[in-house]
């Protein structure tokens, strides 16, 4: 499995930290059918991963420091609550930012991988932030914030997918592929701040 570090801290795709998600795999494959999600978008998902794999640091640093940074209810989900900087909280989360897009590419999307878009999710609510890295930030990301901020992913994206000398064609279709992924995440991540025992008011 592509990788973009080794021991990446707190990756934990895969192994018993990680709890079983309710969704089942019929409402996966639902969910796939509702994002119009097809075995050659998961062809095409894997033709992208082949593209980004070399570039991941380099779109993770985008995201971060040329556009979170630069947004102030984004960019002090990574700080402390005085605002001020944790740069080993942020290296961290910027290797496990890289190997989602690594994941999100290369792994096959079944248990396992549902499993972790929970666990991705509850990373994000206060029944998890900060646990992972063991830091004083802010309680939660608004989920409004990642919905809204999911935007800019898409659009930023595109431009590295150009980036091997791929046809038009192949290029609309993978970033396509990626959007869907995109759709299909965020409707998983979406599972635990609907639960109000959980995460309440956390929109």
């Amino acid at each position: 499995m592509n990788q973009a570090g080794e021991g990446i801290p707190g990756y934990t795709y895969g192994t018993s930290e990680v709890a079983t998600s309710a969704v089942s795999p019929e409402e996966l494959d639902m969910l796939k059918i509702s994002a119009g999600f097809t075995q050659e978008d998961e062809r095409y998902l894997q033709l992208a991963g082949t593209v980004l794999q070399g570039q991941t640091a380099k779109i993770v640093q985008h995201w971060r420091s040329g556009i979170i940074a630069g947004i102030p209810n984004l960019a002090r989900h990574s700080r402390s609550p005085e605002g001020d900087a944790i740069p080993q909280y942020l290296a961290n989360s910027n290797l496990r930012f890289e190997q989602w897009i690594l994941d999100t590419c290369f792994r096959p999307y079944d248990q396992d991988w549902v499993n972790y878009q929970q666990e991705i999710a509850l990373r994000h609510t206060s029944v998890k932030k900060n646990q992972t890295d063991g830091v004083r930030s802010t309680p939660y990301v608004p989920l409004r914030d990642i919905i809204a901020f999911m935007a800019v992913i898409n659009e930023t994206i595109k431009t590295y997918l150009a980036a091997n000398g791929h046809t038009q064609d192949e290029i609309d279709k993978m970033h396509w592929a990626w959007c869907k992924s995109m759709q299909l995440q965020l409707a998983l991540w979406a599972a635990p701040y609907a639960d109000g025992t959980h995460a309440p008011k956390e929109w």
